[in-house]
């Protein structure tokens, strides 16, 4: 569904999307990054920007809670998940690239009907928007969001995120949001030449995100080598703790996926990084690893 998006401006034959770091200008007929917020004249010949995956529905599951992941809230509860697809970075290694980049079979929800779902899943407790980037679902997140809270306050909304969103729009979303897990990829120059953005404004957001009252915890997937290093872990650690010492960190074994064919991530890397992390943080997990591999590097 089409609907007109938030945080823009038009300057000559360009709609400027204010929403994210990019700051697309985007022509009259073209999208944005992201592929899903686009310029098109209305009706008057106006020029305005669009929002094209408004109430778009690829992905709906109930997930346990600790798949998002998050470990520290509501532990050993469930959550109704759901996604749209887009995405306004471009990871290598993509492991929900069919939604984030192609273009899925969607079917229409509005905030209402995901409000209804939710009732009925009385075993849940709340929603999550997760699977593609939910930023880039913005209007719709915000909106679904809002009538929750107006009619199931008890109910509870979580992002599963890249961070990858500017602060005006942030603080706008943030009053509803009750936990978000956020991607800390790696340093500036990973960010800069594999997934195409950039470092600081992610970090702005889990500060924010902090500083606003909302659970945190952050994720980092171990590429082999690549963001390994024991500069850049220590950078990220050293970071968490700066800004609230008790988030947990999830650090997760890579695959390859997408357009990165580097080999799976050694066990004795992962090993390496959490022990480096662990100096750090307190609360460092680690995942996609079996139960006998976590065993030889974590004293269970």
């Amino acid at each position: 569904m089409k609907i007109e998006a938030l945080f823009y401006q038009i300057e000559g034959d360009f709609a400027i999307c204010m929403l994210c770091p990019h700051g697309c200008h985007i022509k009259e007929g073209n999208r944005g990054v992201c592929r899903v917020r686009g310029a098109l004249r209305d009706e008057s010949g106006n020029l305005r920007l669009y929002t094209f995956n408004y109430g778009e529905v690829s992905s709906l599951a109930l997930d346990p809670i600790e798949k998002k992941p998050l470990v520290n809230f509501f532990p050993g509860t469930f959550i109704l998940s759901v996604g749209s697809y887009g995405c306004n970075l471009k990871c290598l290694f993509c492991q929900n690239y069919h939604i984030a980049h192609e273009d899925p079979h969607t079917v229409f929800m509005s905030p209402e009907d995901m409000v209804k779902k939710i009732q009925a899943h009385t075993d849940s407790i709340g929603i999550a928007f997760t699977y593609n980037e939910p930023t880039v679902w913005y209007e719709c997140v915000l909106d679904t969001a809002m009538l929750l809270k107006k009619h199931l306050p008890d109910k509870k909304v979580v992002l599963v995120t890249n961070g990858y969103i500017n602060e005006t729009p942030l603080k706008k979303l943030l009053p509803y949001i009750d936990a978000m897990n956020i991607d800390l990829k790696g340093d500036d120059n990973f960010y800069r030449n594999i997934c195409s953005g950039t470092m600081p404004e992610v970090m702005q957001t889990i500060k924010i995100a902090d500083e606003m009252g909302v659970h945190v915890e952050v994720s980092t997937l171990i590429i082999g080598k690549i963001n390994s290093d024991d500069e850049t872990l220590i950078d990220i650690g050293e970071f968490i703790k700066n800004i609230n010492p008790d988030i947990t960190l999830h650090i997760s074994r890579y695959f390859p996926c997408y357009k990165m064919s580097e080999p799976p991530t050694e066990i004795e890397t992962i090993g390496k990084s959490y022990h480096t992390l662990k100096k750090i943080l307190p609360d460092v997990r680690v995942g996609n690893l079996t139960l006998e591999e976590l065993r030889s590097i974590i004293e269970i």
